[in-house]
């Protein structure tokens, strides 16, 4: 199997699979060794801020010295990205190799796992081989019945913010979503918490009284260190961060305050608010959901006060994107509209129409260096935005490594 033959087959099981459910992880897991068994984790759900929440986290444990896993999703630029140790990629060989073993037992199974479940299998034994100290496990969507959810009891499970998204899946009220997040909680670990809404927080208070768990605040935190991540809701991530190191503290790990200091100082984490070129002004932020689009312009009201800007954006169908539209609308100069690498990609076209029907001017692009032509030709401030599926294309036009 090559490189390019292990992606290939990792795809073949894509999105159009998704299947909610633990029992094929378990048995793949289990024909492979179980490897999770041998790790620990510091687990990570929730809607919003769930990949800054858990670069900040490893950041800071790598700075103290920890051999630290990681796993995110979804890529922007290389699909390694999704499987990383110490701050460095899996390489195309470990990827390879790791991809024509667990094939190997994938294929035999009844019940074929999907992308997700395979990618998890691979990250697993990756980092066993490794010999990691911790893993920082970011769950691929909602919490209880995520293929992430096999491990046992985290050293700490940490809820980020919580809204409604992927309610075709999860539910259709808050409640119901933040039940199945705190499907992570189990007995014996420690629990960290954003400063949710009370609707949210009184799920999380109830689960931990069930699972008789320590809770941790992020509301209880002071945000007072320097970090590399912009916007203001980065800051309430923070605060989440900090409550997960005291958490990990009171579990024995030892953090010192200049790792802290450090770690969220140089946490990098491409695609959240990120200033690709200062002339003229080209931002890229992968927020996707109506949550995301409030945190932005926020953040544009505090960066670019009073300007309107061109927005490149492109959605997914399954996301509340009217509602996105009308939340960003006043902030537009003009819309230039892309679609995503996805299956659930909503098109260019579409995208367009939806932008028309809100009164809004706007023209389609055929792909993502047209439009950052387009928009750096009008000579203002432009912000690629609306799914981490376009992120990658357009970063690539700015800065591309392939280690």
């Amino acid at each position: 199997m090559t490189y390019d033959e292990a992606l290939g087959y990792i795809n073949t099981f894509g999105w159009n699979r998704t299947v909610p459910g633990l029992s094929r992880t378990r048995e793949l897991l289990d024909r492979v060794g179980n490897p999770h068994k041998d790790l620990k984790f510091i687990h990570v759900a929730g809607t919003n801020g769930k990949g800054s929440t858990c670069a900040m986290i490893e950041s800071v444990l790598r700075t103290q010295g920890y051999k630290t896993g990681f796993y995110p999703s979804p890529f922007i630029q290389d699909f390694r990205e999704r499987i990383q140790v110490s701050g460095k990629m899996i390489s195309k060989d470990d990827l390879t190799r790791l991809t024509e073993t667990v094939a190997a037992y994938a294929d035999a199974m009844d019940d074929h796992p999907t992308q997700f479940e395979l990618v998890t299998a691979i990250g697993m034994l990756y980092f066993k081989e490794q010999k990691c100290d911790i893993v920082i496990l970011e769950v691929g969507m909602g919490g209880i019945y995520d293929s992430t959810n096999v491990i046992d009891a985290p050293e700490a499970a940490v809820i980020c913010n919580i809204g409604l998204d992927h309610t075709d899946f999860l539910g259709d009220t808050l409640d119901e979503i933040a039940w199945n997040k705190c499907g992570i909680i189990k007995h014996g670990c420690s629990v960290v918490s954003y400063d949710n809404v009370s609707e949210v927080m009184k799920v999380i208070e109830d689960t931990c009284r069930k699972e008789n768990c320590r809770l941790y605040k992020a509301a209880d935190e002071d945000p007072k260190y320097e970090i590399s991540l912009i916007g203001k809701h980065q800051r309430n991530n923070e605060k989440t961060v900090l409550a997960t190191i005291r958490a990990m503290c009171d579990r024995g790990w030892e953090i010192s305050e200049e790792s802290v200091i450090k770690g969220l100082k140089e946490t990098v984490w491409p695609a959240r608010f990120e200033v690709l070129s200062k002339e003229p002004v080209f931002i890229l932020d992968g927020g996707h959901n109506p949550q995301c689009a409030q945190a932005l312009t926020e953040t544009l009201d505090e960066y670019l006060p009073g300007r309107k800007v061109i927005f490149i954006i492109g959605m997914l169908r399954d996301k509340a994107y009217m509602e996105v539209l009308r939340i960003i609308m006043p902030y537009a100069a003009e819309f230039i509209t892309l679609t995503p690498d996805s299956v659930r990609a909503l098109t260019a076209s579409e995208m367009a129409d939806s932008i028309r029907a809100l009164g809004g001017k706007v023209t389609e692009a055929d792909n993502a260096k047209e439009a950052i032509e387009m928009a750096c030709k009008t000579g203002l401030p432009t912000v690629a935005f609306g799914s981490l599926y376009m992120a990658g294309d357009i970063r690539n036009e700015f800065c591309y490594t392939n280690e």
